[in-house]
């Protein structure tokens, strides 16, 4: 039925447009929320976009599946979840760059199912993309007819792509006044935080032009009344709670549409929108069949059923580790924290090089943050959170411990794990061990695909439960599980909850045939005491497996100054073939240098 609904679509509207093809168009911008004109900033002008969203279709409910780029880039491009296709981890799966695996492993990383683009092309469509990709698999070669569309022929139909640095552009001109800027309540009130605000919206402001640009340059070839065209966000601003995290301020993001000869002209959509929605709507508005591994949905259907809710992650980003999933309705949002165990603002050298975050963190320590700003570096934070929206847009009051909201965080909750077991979610296993499993199956989504998870998936998050409730017995009896990911997080919370009574069950798992079991239970003696397993973690950084030499690093940053007895072996980390094990040696080496 969506094939053919996505033909007579096109059929209709090739007839209305005198029988020219559809061009798509994708305008996508880097690190912005939906601060511009037509969603009611008012310190700025974006009339642009505006007069685009006047033209055409704004979006109210829109998101991405995940807040960091590559990721969001890997699910626009493929019109799947980054965690079904194992293109969760930012920065991952690549044979070159700050990305790059271990040799052993490159086979793997190569993209098991055929892109949007390859299916434009095969439709008939010169394929374009101006810039940057940043995905988290190996594409096909020739994925791109090249950078410009205007090299297509005149009677070819065109899919480009236009990347914005958007949010990035920092440096941008502008005069936005910073006292006009509105900050939210959980950054604090200070010079240089407002200044970033204002410097921010001013890259809104040449993103406006850039868009300009392009719709004019596709009016002068005579194509704009032949072409839809998509513009969006990758994920949102770049900031301590924005950019990495699944708050609003992360996953909301501005969507607007035109469509040729102005159909729908002035709508206003506030159903809930994925931003891999755009590539089963983009096929289907060209009459190209949707394959059926995408999960995004056509929303401009006749028959469109909208979602009453979405589904998000975050999983690794850069060199910092961490396990975040989340579903929203229209009203309330619930998001599961599987690393409660440690701060949100972990270190992060992408992040911690903003003079922003150098800035908060610096009230931080001088104690100049209120409870709601400080959030972000308490040492635990809440397993669950639970918000609603309607009342709390911000995200400030999490309602998850409150009696009133019982039903409603349990719902929420078995919906976010009903959609783990459903997206094929393989993000509870840790990194080193999917990065074998993926090796071994050819790739991480075919060892998925290959084989049911479900019962796997169930088990860490049962795990993972019982290390929250601090429940010894049952942390104890998972160390003889037959999953690994299920000895490794038992490990690991057996050290986060310093069990006196783990020694012996821990320093059995020393033997474990699984590297990472290892390196959990080294870390968790070490906690509780035993350094002299310190040196394990040590032998464990220059593994061929370059993710388990960057969780040994981690692990070492974690205990604090324990691993300084290690200076020179972690020194010469710094020389490692991975970018994120140089970064955490660095800032190790910086720390003790500084003491």
């Amino acid at each position: 039925m969506r094939i053919l609904r996505g033909i007579i679509l096109t059929i209709i509207w090739a007839q209305h447009l005198h029988a020219k093809p559809m061009n798509i168009v994708w305008i996508v911008i880097e690190d912005a929320s939906p601060d511009i004109g037509c969603y009611g900033e008012t310190a700025i002008k974006t009339p642009n976009m505006d007069q685009m969203a006047e033209d055409g279709i704004r979006f109210t409910h829109a998101f991405v599946t995940s807040p960091v780029c590559s990721p969001s880039r890997s699910a626009m491009i493929s019109g799947m979840y980054p965690v079904t296709l194992g293109a969760h981890n930012h920065s991952s799966q690549n044979t070159g760059g700050k990305g790059k695996g271990g040799p052993a492993y490159h086979k793997s990383y190569r993209v098991p199912v055929k892109l949007v683009p390859e299916l434009f092309r095969d439709a008939g469509y010169f394929v374009t993309n101006n810039g940057k990709t940043d995905y988290n698999f190996i594409p096909p070669r020739g994925l791109y007819d090249g950078s410009s569309w205007k090299k297509a022929k005149n009677d070819q139909p065109i899919f480009a792509q236009f990347q914005l640095r958007g949010g990035k552009n920092r440096e941008a001109p502008g005069h936005c006044d910073p006292a006009a800027v509105q900050l939210p309540p959980y950054y604090p009130e200070h010079p240089v935080i407002r200044q970033d605000w204002a410097k921010y919206l001013d890259s809104w402001v040449q993103t406006d032009k850039e868009v300009g640009q392009i719709l004019a340059a596709l009016e002068a070839a005579g194509r704009l009344d032949s072409t839809a065209v998509f513009l969006w966000t990758d994920h949102g601003v770049s900031h301590l709670r924005g950019k990495q995290f699944l708050y609003e301020e992360g996953i909301r993001i501005p969507l607007i549409i035109s469509l040729p000869d102005k159909q729908k002209a002035g709508s206003l959509r506030n159903d809930i929108i994925e931003h891999i929605d755009i590539a089963a709507t983009s096929l289907a508005l060209a009459g190209i069949e949707i394959p059926d591994y995408v999960r995004g949905r056509d929303f401009l259907a006749a028959d469109h059923v909208p979602r009453d809710h979405l589904f998000a992650a975050r999983d690794r980003c850069d060199e910092t580790v961490d396990i975040i999933r989340a579903v929203r309705d229209e009203r309330f949002k619930y998001i599961r924290n599987f690393m409660s165990h440690v701060p949100h603002a972990q270190p992060n050298r992408y992040k911690d090089k903003k003079i922003i975050v150098q800035t908060i963190r610096e009230l931080n320590a001088k104690g100049k943050l209120n409870e709601l700003q400080a959030r972000p570096f308490a040492c635990h934070r809440p397993p669950e959170e639970l918000y609603d929206l309607e009342e709390d847009p911000n995200e400030t009051t999490n309602l998850a411990t409150d009696p009133n909201h019982l039903d409603r965080l349990l719902a929420m909750r078995e919906l976010t794990y009903s959609r783990m077991l459903k997206e094929r979610d393989m993000g509870l296993i840790p990194e080193p061990i999917l990065e074998d499993l993926g090796r071994k199956a050819g790739t991480k989504y075919d060892a998925f695909l290959k084989t049911n998870h479900n019962k796997q998936t169930k088990l860490l998050v049962e795990v993972i439960t019982a290390g929250e409730a601090n429940d010894t017995n049952s942390l104890m009896a998972f160390t003889e599980s037959k999953d690994p990911s299920a000895r490794y997080w038992a490990a690991v919370w057996l050290g986060v909850n310093k069990t006196p009574d783990a020694k012996t069950v821990l320093k059995k798992l020393l033997t474990d045939e699984t590297p990472a079991v290892k390196l959990a239970a080294a870390q968790s003696l070490v906690k509780l005491g035993d350094k002299e397993y310190l040196k394990l973690l040590i032998h464990q950084i220059n593994d061929p497996n370059y993710l388990l030499g960057m969780y040994a690093l981690r692990a070492i940053e974690e205990l604090g100054d324990e691993g300084k007895a290690y200076k020179q072996e972690i020194s010469a980390a710094q020389n490692s073939p991975y970018e994120f094990s140089r970064r955490i040696a660095t800032r190790l080496m910086n720390r003790w240098a500084e003491n």
